[in-house]
């Protein structure tokens, strides 16, 4: 994985459960929170942990978040604190930013700071969003029993251009293609825009695009290998 050193900013039950998924997968998880028994009960469990504020830009600038994959802001209930926090790390240049989101007033306003990548109630399951951290090509998926799951991902790079029967989604990686969710360039009331639409049942010769979405089934093995196998070409 490409994705490996991240901070969790806030660790909470949500944050201490998010920062040891990943640590649990082989990641190099870094750990702040203000609470130093917090700190204390989760110190045995990733690489680094220290109480921090983080809404204090000086004590933040000096853990070095700029070289981190991505940074996680799961501050609870003090709102206030998670957009302080994501400003200060914008201007750090943290390449990564996933803030936690409690509704859709909370959502617009981070958006309105730059924020892209937010976590809903609906993304507050754990093994969620470590899968979103530590495989940025997923946009979602649903866990099913028998570590099996449907996942939308981003088409990697090594299979644009091909069709689906050259990239093999059955025989090579026993997978089933469901679907795929292209984009098309369209203009409405003289301006240019964007939708995405479902193509339907692939066939064989289905060419897959730049910047299709494919959903696919198959174990949660299966589409790991699928993802760093094709992202690598």
């Amino acid at each position: 994985m490409n994705y490996s050193k991240f901070a969790v900013i806030g660790v909470g039950r949500y944050g201490f459960t998010i920062a040891k998924r990943l640590a649990e997968k082989g990641a190099q998880v870094f750990a702040f929170d203000p609470d130093e028994e917090k700190i204390e009960d989760i110190k045995d469990e990733v690489a680094f942990a220290v109480a921090m504020d983080a809404t204090d830009d000086r004590a933040l600038s000096a853990q070095n978040l700029s070289e981190m994959d991505a940074v996680v802001v799961a501050i609870g209930e003090n709102f206030e604190a998670t957009i302080l926090t994501a400003v200060h790390l914008m201007d750090l240049g943290v390449k990564r930013i996933i803030c936690r989101a409690s509704g859709p007033q909370q959502r617009l306003i981070l958006e309105k700071i730059g924020v892209t990548e937010i976590l809903t109630p609906e993304d507050e399951v754990a093994h969620v969003v470590r899968e979103k951290l530590l495989n940025p090509n997923i946009v979602s998926f649903l866990q099913l029993p028998d570590d099996h799951e449907i996942a939308e991902i981003r088409a990697p790079k090594g299979v644009v251009g091909r069709t689906c029967d050259d990239v093999g989604f059955r025989n090579k990686y026993e997978m089933t293609l469901i679907t795929i969710k292209r984009q098309y360039e369209l203009t409405k009331n003289g301006e240019e825009c964007t939708e995405q639409h479902i193509v339907g049942v692939p066939k064989e010769d289905t060419i897959i695009q730049e910047k299709d979405t494919l959903v696919i089934f198959g174990a949660a093995k299966s589409v790991e290998r699928f993802i760093s196998i094709n992202e690598a070409l």
